[in-house]
């Protein structure tokens, strides 16, 4: 048996991840806090890269990049000209020797405490499911106050979101049963139920006294013992175990530094009927490339590793310059499709959330999948029914019973919570009466579907409505 060697040749295509490809991808894919910082980082590192405050930013962000420089100073700074020239040609003259390039990041080894906002959203995740129950129950969360209570009264955060108050309420029960135990209350009252509910010791008596908590701060004895049915020493050993509860459960977790969400998109109502939607230009970094300053420096005679760091610090402010520029309409462009899209939910509320997915938006404005992804996530809208995250708009599809429409899934199950309020307490629809029902309405759907978005709401079954509705009587 004899061994022979052979050379072949093969071709094949391979895409090549450059550091500025990279670079792109991850401005596209962080909120605008988070690319204030990293604008800040490029400002103190790049000494071509300047503010440009007086730039005229229209809707794009694309002519406040294109601006005259000065030939000041590149970092803002009070630094003299030619002391800052000195110091870039000593940054020039070492930028090969590999001198402090490591990384030693001080925050990563202090421990934070988690705020209650941060507490909170980590429970959502794991007991809620649903994307727009999710986006919901983050609403509401982000109405807590750090003492632990809900300050937003339900009715005005379901008119904000377009959908019954039933569903802001489900949502809060659902939150109300987080740790820690109290948390999204709307009276002391309320707060100190459920701490009591959580221990397993309410009892009737305590209930009771709860209810009548202004007599209590009187020391109306009398009145508390009729309303209570507790004697003196009933009415002292309650008194006890409420001493013992937290009245503002919120304060145990770390002091919130509140981030408010700040808006990339403003979505308002148009003068036509239609809908304007707008970057938020305050979230918009303004810088310019300082072209001016690197022709001055460029004239100067340098060494070919000082010719070479210069010229790679003004390539990459510039190219920084226009892939804010292209981050910002990759936004607009994206955010406008949505909008275009769920018109009836700006309109008329959730029930009118049509399904969508990322390929549908890809392929009407002409971007990728991956690309959608990245702007959709953390990006946040302004609009008429609240901040909501890019996210939300996306949904699942039920068809229609002819098939040429399809509707979301989420304005489905809401087509069926209103159904179930509206019936006959005492006659209550059946899941085959809803299928029948969905069916006169043009939605072809299952009756285990109806069944599992039937429990999804924590609405019980036919039988179980009507055996409570008669015990009601």
């Amino acid at each position: 048996m004899s061994m022979t060697g052979r050379l072949e040749a093969r071709q094949n295509q391979q895409l090549t991840m450059t550091p500025q490809l990279q670079q792109a991808i991850k401005l596209l894919q962080l909120s605008n806090l988070e690319l204030q910082e990293y604008v800040e980082e490029r400002l103190l590192e790049n000494p071509f890269l300047e503010r440009n405050e007086q730039a005229d930013t229209d809707a794009a962000g694309s002519d406040a990049t294109k601006g005259e420089a000065d030939s000041g100073p590149a970092d803002g700074s009070d630094e003299p000209p030619t002391v800052q020239r000195d110091r870039i040609r000593e940054n020039a003259s070492s930028a090969g020797s590999g001198a402090g390039n490591e990384d030693y990041d001080a925050a990563a080894n202090v421990t934070v405490e988690k705020s209650l906002t941060e507490v909170l959203n980590e429970q959502l995740v794991i007991a809620v499911r649903d994307p727009v129950d999710q986006a919901l129950g983050r609403y509401l969360i982000d109405l807590i106050e750090d003492s632990g209570y809900l300050g937003t009264p339900l009715d005005v955060v379901a008119e904000r979101l377009g959908c019954p108050v039933s569903e802001a309420e489900r949502l809060l029960h659902v939150i109300q049963k987080f740790e820690p135990a109290g948390v999204g209350a709307r009276t002391l009252s309320e707060c100190l139920r459920l701490q009591l509910e959580d221990q397993g010791i309410l009892e009737r008596g305590i209930s009771a006294l709860l209810d009548n908590l202004d007599l209590v701060g009187a020391r109306k004895l009398s009145e508390l013992k009729k309303k209570t049915g507790l004697d003196e020493e009933g009415i002292a050993s309650a008194l006890d175990i409420i001493r013992k509860l937290n009245p503002k459960p919120g304060l145990a977790y770390g002091g919130d530094p509140v981030q408010v969400v700040v808006p990339d998109v403003y979505v308002s109502e148009n003068t036509d009927g239609g809908w304007k939607v707008e970057l938020n230009a305050a979230t918009l970094p303004k810088v310019i490339a300082n072209e001016a300053y690197y022709a001055e420096l460029s004239r100067e005679k340098q060494g070919e590793e000082s010719r070479t760091f210069l010229q790679e610090q003004i390539n990459d402010a510039n190219w920084l310059v226009r892939s804010l520029d292209q981050r910002a309409r990759t936004i607009l462009k994206v955010s406008s499709e949505i909008v275009r899209y769920q018109d009836g939910f700006f309109a008329y509320g959730i029930r009118h959330l049509r399904p969508l997915n990322l390929k549908t938006v890809a392929e009407a404005i002409g971007m990728h999948e991956s690309t959608v992804s990245r702007v959709t996530s953390g990006k946040y809208m302004h609009t008429p029914r609240g901040v909501f995250e890019m996210k939300y708009f996306f949904t699942a599809a039920i068809p229609s019973s002819g098939g040429e429409v399809e509707y979301s899934a989420e304005s489905v199950r809401h087509v069926i919570k209103d159904l179930i309020d509206k019936e006959d307490p005492l006659n209550p629809l059946s899941d085959d009466q809803l299928v029948a029902a969905l069916a006169d309405l043009d939605i072809a759907i299952a009756r285990r579907t109806i069944a599992k978005y039937r429990q999804s709401l924590g609405v019980p079954s036919s039988v179980e409505r009507k055996r409570a509705a008669k015990s009601a009587l």
